[in-house]
C-alpha cells in the first residue's frame, strides 16, 4: 500500500471531528479506498482500536442487504452501541445506497462518530445532502497517481531506473495505483484500462443516468479523447455527428458530457480573458482524469503526444488545488492559467521546441502578460531554454516540482 501524504496532509486536521462528514470522491480505481485504509493506519498509530471502526464496501455483495437508508443506519447504530467510545465509519461507494444522505445526516447530529465515505460520482454531493449538510462536510477529489508519486512507487521496484525511463512508463500506462502495485506487462495493463473504461461507462454513466442511447455516449465520449485539450463546445460535436448523417441535439450532447463529469471521467475548462477577468461561454476544453485511459481506448498516437502532456499538466494543476482556466489574450492562447491563495501562474504546454516558428509561438504570447507571476513554458526538451524572465522546464522536472 503506497502512503498518498498529498491527501493525508488535507485530511489530517479534519480527523475527530464529528461535525464534519469527510467526504473522498474520484474516478473509479483512483485510489478512495486505499485513502480509508491510510486514515485507519493513522487511527490505529493513535491507539484508536479496530473495534471502534467500522467498514463497509458497498460493492461487495455482502452488504447488498445494507442498500437501504433506514437499514443501514440501523445496522451501523447497533455496531456503535456495541463499541466502547467514539465510533469511526468508513463507508466505501455509498451512492449504491438509495437515500443515503438522510442515514448520514441522522449518524451525523446523533451519534458520537467520525465519519468518512467516498463515492465515485459528484452527484452524490447534489441536492438534498448539500442542503442538509450545507457547511457541515468536506470535500477532497482523489486523482490517479501523479508523476511524483509513480516515480516514487516504481522506485522501490526498479531502484536503477532514471526519472527519463520511468517518465516515458508514465506516458504510456497512465496513474491508476493498481497497474503499479499489480506490475502487470503491457497488455493485460491495457486490457485492465479498458474495462475499467467499461465499467465507469456502464455502471456510473448509463445506469445512473437511465441513458438508452449507449451507442451515441460511446461516441461521444470517443470524440472528447480524440480532442483532448482542443477548444470545441456541444454545437461543434452535433455538427460532427451531422456530417456523419446521425441527428443529434446540442442539448443531448451537453447532457452526455455533463454526465461523463459527473462520473469524474472527464473534467472541463473554461476560457478567460486577459486581463481581465470575463470568462468565456463558448469552446471548453476537456481533459481525461488519467491519460493512460485515453491511451487504452482511443490508442496511442504520437502525433497526440502533446495532447497527452497537456493533459497530464491540467489533472497536476487539480491535484495541486489550482483553479484552471484557458487564457485567451487577443488572438492568441495560453494553455493553463491556474489560480490558487490569489496567487497565479502561466502555463504553456508543446512536445518539443524544435523550431523557431514554435519557440515564438509559446514564448511570445507572454509579452502581453504585464504582471510579475511566474510564466512556464513546459517540454520535453532538456536543454533549458529560458528568457526574459519565462521560464522553460522540462516537463519531468515540472511535475516533480513544488508549485
Amino acid at each position: 500500500m503506497i502512503w498518498r501524504e498529498t491527501y493525508m496532509e488535507k485530511l489530517r486536521g479534519f480527523i475527530d471531528q464529528t461535525e464534519l462528514v469527510k467526504i473522498m470522491t474520484g474516478l473509479r480505481r483512483s485510489g478512495k479506498s486505499v485513502m480509508l485504509e491510510l486514515v485507519r493506519e493513522e487511527l490505529k498509530e493513535k491507539g484508536v482500536s479496530p473495534d471502534n471502526m467500522i467498514v463497509i464496501n458497498f460493492e461487495d455483495m455482502s452488504f447488498d442487504h445494507l442498500k437501504d437508508a433506514k437499514v443501514l443506519h440501523d445496522y451501523l447504530k447497533s455496531q456503535m452501541d456495541a463499541a466502547h467510545g467514539r465510533s469511526y465509519l468508513f463507508l466505501d461507494e455509498l451512492q449504491e445506497v438509495e437515500d443515503w444522505e438522510t442515514c448520514i445526516n441522522s449518524l451525523r447530529v446523533n451519534s458520537d462518530a467520525d465519519i468518512y465515505i467516498t463515492g465515485s460520482n459528484s452527484k452524490m454531493l447534489a441536492g438534498e445532502f448539500s442542503t442538509k449538510l450545507s457547511g457541515r462536510y468536506i470535500q477532497i477529489q482523489v486523482y490517479p497517481f501523479s508523476f511524483r508519486e509513480f516515480d516514487t512507487a516504481m522506485r522501490e521496484k526498479l531502484p536503477k531506473s532514471s526519472d527519463a525511463e520511468l517518465f516515458r512508463q508514465y506516458l504510456k500506462q497512465g496513474g491508476l495505483p493498481l497497474l503499479i502495485n499489480a506490475n502487470l506487462n503491457e497488455r493485460d495493463s491495457k486490457q485492465y484500462l479498458k474495462d475499467l473504461h467499461t465499467s465507469v461507462v456502464i455502471k456510473d454513466i448509463v445506469k445512473r443516468n437511465k441513458i438508452r442511447d449507449v451507442d451515441l455516449l460511446e461516441r461521444i465520449i470517443g470524440y472528447v479523447m480524440a480532442n483532448i485539450g482542443k477548444t470545441f463546445s456541444s454545437n461543434s460535436i452535433s455538427a460532427y455527428f451531422k456530417s456523419e448523417n446521425r441527428i443529434v441535439a446540442p442539448e443531448t450532447v451537453l447532457n452526455y458530457l455533463n454526465f461523463c463529469e459527473e462520473a469524474y471521467l472527464f473534467g472541463r475548462v473554461k476560457r478567460q480573458e486577459i486581463p481581465g477577468k470575463k470568462m468565456l461561454q463558448v469552446n471548453e476544453k476537456y481533459y481525461v482524469a488519467d491519460h493512460g485511459l485515453r491511451q487504452a481506448v482511443y490508442g496511442y498516437n504520437e502525433r497526440d503526444i502533446e495532447l497527452v502532456l497537456e493533459n497530464m499538466v491540467c489533472l497536476e494543476l487539480w491535484r495541486r488545488g489550482y483553479d484552471v482556466t484557458v487564457g485567451r489574450v487577443g488572438e492568441k492562447e495560453i494553455d493553463f492559467v491556474g489560480v490558487r491563495d490569489e496567487k497565479r501562474i502561466y502555463i504553456q504546454v508543446c512536445y518539443l521546441l524544435a523550431t523557431d516558428e514554435t519557440i515564438k509561438r509559446e514564448f511570445d504570447v507572454y509579452y502581453e502578460i504585464k504582471d510579475n507571476f511566474p510564466k512556464y513554458v513546459v517540454s520535453m526538451d532538456e536543454l533549458d531554454m529560458s528568457r526574459d524572465g519565462i521560464q522553460h522546464q522540462n516537463i519531468r522536472e515540472f511535475l516533480l516540482m513544488d508549485t
